[in-house]
C-alpha cells in the first residue's frame, strides 16, 4: 500500500490522533499538510512528524472557530496545492462551559461540525478534480449518547448546555455530514466515510477545556485509553487502504465497518442538518465573503 503522489490535508494535526495520522500517511509516501491554531505547536509538530516519517511534512495555520480564518486558509491551500486526494476532518473540541465562536456559533458545534462543513465546501472542487479521492471524518462512538438525535430547535445549546451532551451531538452531526455528503457525491469517485478512533489518550479535554470534577474524571480514566498511534489506525486505513475503494457514507471502527446507532442512520435528519447548516452559514457571511 502506497500513497506516493497523493496530497493529504489533516485538520488538527499538531497533537494526538491528527499528528499520528500525519505520521502514518507520510510513512506511506503521501505529501502531508496538517493544520494547527498555534504557531509554536504547529512548527514543533511539523518538525517532529517530519523526523519520524523521514520526509518533509508541512503545517498551515487554521482556526475552525473563525470563518475568516477558514477562508484565508482555503485560499492559501488552493494556491499552493494543485491536488487534494484526501481530506481528513480530524480537529475537534469538547468544552465544559458554553462559549461561542467568532461568528456566533456554540463552540463545540461550531468547530466540530460547522467549521468543517465550511472548509469542506471551499475545498470540494479541488477534491473532485483529484478523484478518485477521499474525505475522512473523525466522529466518535460518543454519538451513541445522543439517543434522541439532534435538537433542531436548539442546535446552539442556548436553552440547555452540557459539555458531554453537546459533544455527543456534534459527533452525531459528523456522521450525518458524512452520510449526506457521500450521498450528494455518488458517482463522482469521491468517497466520504466517518469513524470512531477508539477512546484515545491525547490532550483532548485538557488545556483548560474542562475544570473541576469534569477534568478530574478525565485524569482518572485517561491512563486506560488507547495511545494516539493506535487511535489513528482507522483514519490511516480509510485514507489509504484499497479495501475501501468505492465505499462511501459508512461508519468504521477498528478498521472495520460498524453500524452506528439507528438515530445516526436517519438520512432525513442528515439532509435536514445539511440544509440548516447551509442556512446558518449563509446567514453570517457578508455578500463580499461569498
Amino acid at each position: 500500500m502506497t500513497m506516493d503522489g497523493k496530497t493529504v490535508l489533516i485538520t488538527g494535526g499538531n497533537s494526538g490522533i491528527g499528528k499520528e495520522t500525519a505520521v502514518g500517511l507520510a510513512n506511506l509516501g503521501a505529501s502531508v499538510v496538517f493544520t494547527a491554531r498555534d504557531e509554536a505547536k504547529g512548527a514543533a509538530a511539523a518538525a517532529d512528524v517530519s523526523a519520524r516519517a523521514g520526509r518533509e511534512v508541512a503545517w498551515m495555520s487554521l482556526d475552525l472557530a473563525s470563518f475568516a480564518s477558514i477562508r484565508r486558509f482555503a485560499n492559501d491551500f488552493l494556491a499552493r496545492h494543485e491536488q487534494l486526494d484526501v481530506l481528513v476532518n480530524n480537529a475537534g473540541v469538547m468544552l465544559q462551559h458554553r462559549s461561542e465562536t467568532q461568528d456566533g456559533f456554540e463552540t463545540t458545534f461550531g468547530v466540530n461540525h460547522i467549521g468543517h462543513f465550511v472548509l469542506t465546501q471551499l475545498l470540494l472542487d479541488r477534491v473532485k478534480a483529484s478523484a478518485p479521492s477521499r474525505i475522512v471524518i473523525v466522529a466518535s462512538d460518543a454519538h451513541r449518547q445522543a439517543r434522541s438525535g439532534l435538537n433542531f430547535d436548539d442546535l446552539q445549546a442556548k436553552k440547555r448546555y452540557g459539555g458531554l451532551d453537546v459533544y455527543s451531538k456534534s459527533k452525531l452531526a459528523n456522521i450525518y455530514f458524512a452520510r449526506e455528503l457521500g450521498r450528494r457525491l455518488e458517482g463522482s469517485s469521491v468517497t466520504v466515510n466517518s469513524l470512531h478512533p477508539g477512546t484515545v489518550n491525547t490532550g483532548f479535554g485538557a488545556d483548560g477545556d474542562t475544570t473541576g470534577i469534569f477534568a478530574f474524571g478525565f485524569s482518572l480514566v485517561r491512563p486506560f485509553f488507547k495511545n494516539a498511534t493506535k487511535g489513528a489506525e482507522t483514519s490511516v486505513y480509510l485514507a489509504s487502504s484499497p479495501d475501501v475503494d468505492g465505499v462511501t457514507g459508512r461508519y468504521f471502527a477498528g478498521c472495520k465497518e460498524k453500524a452506528p446507532t439507528t438515530v445516526a442512520q436517519d438520512d432525513a435528519a442528515a439532509r435536514q442538518l445539511w440544509e440548516v447548516s447551509e442556512s446558518l452559514v449563509g446567514a453570517v457571511q457578508s455578500p463580499s465573503a461569498r
